[in-house]
């Protein structure tokens, strides 16, 4: 099966409009996982901008299961999941200017850095993820680098308009999660990934793990936290 990391980056998002105490991305992290989400996913950027320390750290404490921390290579960023020790790292790249993360990191450009915030978190026996490009030689560089996992990115299937680029992203997501397995790496994927296009890539062999959060959070601010994470695992599930 499949597992399901709920990104609540979006419900600390909610809180910050108004630098308020609610929502409380803690309590929608409890309730996710009620309602059958495998891990917590959350973003601790350098601009603060949803997710705060104080989340990272209460998180850490009241998630029994997988924590899941994204980050860029930032020294201090990196310093902050070595003292709380995730259950896994995902590095990302970072720009002040965007909404979202934009596309992989390139772990080839930036080897060095990411190099040097891996051997930190490795020794915080950390697990590492990279979220990478559906690129061969992206994921070849983070095998040589030493990351346990890569999470392809999705973006480009997720924003893709007609069915065939549907299909032309979707082959490339197949071709890039068999070569990872090849290199003896875990395939997580995310990105964009909804209740309408999830499907199809539970439909990949050898994936492992989405991470899923603003179409979850989406759906909550509607039905729940809870009834939003069952109803994305039924989606899940209709076709793996």
């Amino acid at each position: 099966m499949i597992r399901l990391g709920v990104n609540i980056d979006h419900v600390a998002t909610l809180r910050q409009a108004r630098r308020a105490v609610e929502p409380d991305p803690v309590a929608a992290a409890l309730l996710a996982l009620l309602g059958g989400a495998d891990g917590i996913t959350i973003h601790l950027r350098e601009d603060r901008r949803h997710i705060q320390d104080r989340d990272v750290h209460i998180l850490r404490q009241v998630v029994t299961h997988r924590l899941n921390l994204e980050l860029s290579v930032a020294e201090a960023i990196v310093d902050i999941a070595c003292a709380v020790r995730p259950d896994e790292a995902t590095l990302v790249p970072e720009r002040r200017q965007e909404l979202t993360t934009e596309g992989g990191l390139d772990v080839i450009a930036h080897q060095q850095a990411v190099s040097q915030a891996m051997a930190k978190l490795q020794a915080a026996n950390i697990e590492i993820a990279l979220f990478v490009d559906p690129n061969s030689r992206q994921i070849e560089m983070a095998k040589l680098l030493g990351a346990r996992a890569v999470e392809i990115q999705t973006a480009r299937f997720s924003e893709a308009r007609t069915a065939a680029d549907r299909e032309r992203e979707l082959t490339l997501l197949r071709e890039s999660a068999e070569f990872a397995r090849q290199h003896g790496l875990h395939v997580h994927l995310g990105h964009g990934l909804t209740y309408e296009n999830v499907h199809h890539v539970t439909c990949l062999p050898g994936v492992e793990e989405l991470n899923i959060g603003h179409s979850i959070v989406a759906r909550a601010v509607l039905v729940g936290m809870e009834r939003a994470v069952r109803e994305m695992k039924q989606a899940m599930q209709a076709t793996s």
